[in-house]
This record gives C-alpha cells, structure tokens and sequence, in this order.
C-alpha cells in the first residue's frame, strides 16, 4: 500500500513538473534582436542569450546581426526585429529621418574607443602631416577620430588628413602596413592592435567624453503594443550587467562564443575588464541623457531635438525605483 502511495506520489511529481514546462514553453515570447557589432559592446545581449537571462524572463531571443547600423535601424522600424542594440548616434538620425525608434536602455554610455598609432608612431604630436583611418564619413568612428584629434591638440582636415578605409580590420592593417599613420579601434581590436606593436594616443573614456553609444532601442509604437515584452527585455539587459560585473568566466564565455574561440583568452579577457567602469557600462542602464547632447552638438549640429525625445527611461526607471537594481548588487 505505501509502495503504491508512493508511486502515485512520483507520478503526480512527474506530471507537475511535465505541465510546468509545458507552462513555461506556453509563456516562452520569440523576439528576433538585431545587433551590429563584433566587439564587447554587445556583451550585454551576448551573456544574456548564453546565459539563459533572457530565457529566465520568458523571451525565446534570437540574436540577429546585422553589417551595419543602418540596416540594424531599418529592420528594427519594420520590425523584423522589434529590438536592436544600437549605436546612439543611428537611433537619433532615424527619428530625425520620421521614424518613432526610441532608446530604453542605456548599454554603453561613453565611446570605448582607443585612437591608436602605428609601431613608429609614439606621441600624438608625430601625427601631424600623416592620415588617420576611419571607416567612413559621418560614422562613429569619424566622429572619435575628429574628436580625439583635437582633445590631443591637432586640428583635422589641417594638421591630419581623414581617410576612409573600411572595417576595423582593414583600419588596424593599413596602420600596420604604412598607408596611414593611425586609426580608431575598441575592444577586443583595440588589444589585438596593442600586441601587434601599435601605440595608444587617447583613450577616449579617460579624455571624459559622455556619449550615447551602444543602447538598446525599439520604436514607441512596439512600447505601446508590447510593454511587456520591452519590460523583459529590459530586465534582462539589467540582469546581463549585473552578471558582467559579477561572473568572468561567464562573460568570457560569452565573448568567445560570438567573437571566436579562436580569440586568445587574455584578448577576451581584457575586453571584459575594459567594460567593468561605470562610465563605460552603468549598472544602472538609464540611456544617457549627457551622451545624448553630446550627439546633438557635435554630429547633428543645427537640427533641432532635446535629448528627451529619443529615450524612454520609464522601464530602467520602475526597475530602480523599486530597488530591483541596487538589490542585485547587494547580494552575495
């Protein structure tokens, strides 16, 4: 009789815990999420998709990549995919362009970007006369490559010529093959550069540059259809901070699944470590009003906008309010 007591209780066991994940699997939300960059950058969707945090909060996320931010923009105003890790600077052109894309989450709040030389090249002052690479006119990486320029004290387009050259690979190989005197990288191509010989001439972070970079964004009309779904998401990407703040195998884990086992470890190491500074990823992820204006001023000069227009902080901001966020860190 206990004997079979105890196999009916084994039995209901297995059915619970058969309709829970079935439950579970019911609740699951699909979301294609676009991103366009290689680069530490994107950690923050990279560890939640690895390690399951978006799954935790009931989203089935498939990482997109996309080529280019521009792209990433298109797709995510039709919303192929309704989420996209973006550069500021692209979600801000598109609402200028008519689209209703939004910021709700900050990601990387200050350029992560190294203006590096070539081997012979060892002061900022030997760069006066030569060429820096950028990808292309009116990218990011013009703008660092002008703004780092003149925070080192020389002028561009007078003291060094702007030169497109392509993809962050094909910048570091013209630095290293002479056909220019320097570029601007970030990690983990920042370190590889470093080891190959070149020279660090501005570290953007330390020069106090606050700008909106990587976020997270989606468009009002997807808020306004699917709150619940941007608040997942939104936790997430807090819970994904808070888990590069707390687990470096985790994180490195997670760099070598989508930048390449092939990345030697203390590349991918260091491409972790340079993200653990509260300027650069804020545990906090309210997408930065500063960087914002930063944007505003110095890249879409003349156009009207304040920095309210391209954010909706209401997500991160019930998050903190409700002590979720400082919560996370005080446990051990």
């Amino acid at each position: 009789m206990i004997h079979a007591r105890t196999c009916t209780m084994v039995i209901c066991s297995l059915l619970l815990v058969a309709y829970w994940n079935t439950f579970s699997s019911a609740q699951m939300t699909r979301i294609n999420v676009g991103y366009s960059a290689i680069s530490g950058d994107a950690l923050p969707a990279w560890i939640a998709k690895d390690a399951g945090i978006f799954e935790k909060n009931g989203l089935d996320v498939q990482l997109v990549f996309f080529t280019g931010g521009t792209t990433a923009v298109m797709a995510l105003v039709s919303a192929d995919t309704p989420i996209a890790q973006l550069a500021g600077a692209a979600v801000i052109n598109s609402v200028m362009a008519g689209s209703d894309a939004a910021i709700v989450v900050g990601g990387v709040t200050s350029l992560n970007y190294y203006l590096m030389g070539r081997p012979d090249i060892k002061t900022a002052e030997q760069l006066k006369g030569g060429s820096v690479a950028i990808s292309r006119f009116g990218s990011s990486s013009d703008f660092i490559a002008r703004y780092a320029l003149q925070r080192v004290g020389l002028t561009p387009g007078k003291d060094v010529t702007i030169v497109q050259i392509g993809s962050t690979t094909a910048r570091v190989d013209a630095a290293l093959t002479g056909r220019v005197q320097a570029t601007v990288v970030n990690p983990p191509a920042s370190i590889t550069a470093q080891k190959r010989g070149m020279t660090i001439l501005a570290d953007l972070p330390k020069l106090g540059l606050v700008y909106q970079h990587t976020s997270a964004a989606t468009t009002r009309k997807y808020i306004r259809e699917h709150p619940e779904i941007v608040r997942r998401y939104v936790k997430s990407q807090v819970e994904a901070v808070h888990r590069i703040y707390t687990d470096k195998e985790g994180s490195i884990r997670a760099l070598a699944r989508f930048i390449g086992r092939t990345v030697e470890r203390d590349v991918l190491e260091k491409t972790w470590e340079n993200l653990l500074n509260e300027s650069v990823l804020p545990r906090k992820q309210y997408p930065s009003l500063e960087g914002i204006k930063t944007i505003l001023a110095t890249e879409l000069k003349g156009k009207p906008g304040k920095p309210e227009d391209f954010v909706d902080s209401s997500f991160v901001r019930e998050l903190d309010q409700s002590g979720y966020i400082d919560g996370l860190y005080k446990k051990r």
